[in-house]
């Protein structure tokens, strides 16, 4: 099992997982960690177009409730290339970082990644 220490770790797992489709369309996926940060298995949540995916936050945690996990990483891409977030990406952020709070799950991240670069949430002060 892999452990993420930081963000470039996640990077790293996330793009040996993520699809062949990371420059055609959007997806949105969960890492689920356990108390050691150590990568317990991930899941996509969701699948769009070029310019979007809807996300369902109640299966995001479901995901992560029947993993077992403690904490998530939450992740999509960007096949603009352009990792600037979206207003709602901050929403989205902010609604399932509140339902983690609740359901004692930290989101310990949220990570845009292209084919060449990412950017997280927690790095940046976003989380």
């Amino acid at each position: 099992m892999k452990k993420i220490c930081n963000s470039m770790n996640a990077f790293n797992v996330l793009s040996s997982i993520w699809s062949d489709q990371i420059d055609y369309k959007e997806e949105f996926l969960v890492l689920c960690l356990n108390r050691s940060n150590k990568v317990l298995g991930y899941s996509i949540v969701s699948s769009g177009g070029l310019s979007g995916t809807v996300v369902d936050p109640k299966v995001v945690f479901q995901i992560a409730l029947k993993s077992n996990a403690s904490s998530i990483i939450l992740a999509h891409n960007h096949p603009s290339g352009n990792t600037k977030p979206s207003e709602q990406d901050f929403n989205l952020t902010k609604k399932l970082c509140q339902a983690g709070e609740f359901l004692e799950l930290a989101v310990l991240d949220h990570i845009i990644i292209t084919s060449e670069t990412y950017l997280s949430f927690a790095d940046e002060g976003f989380i």
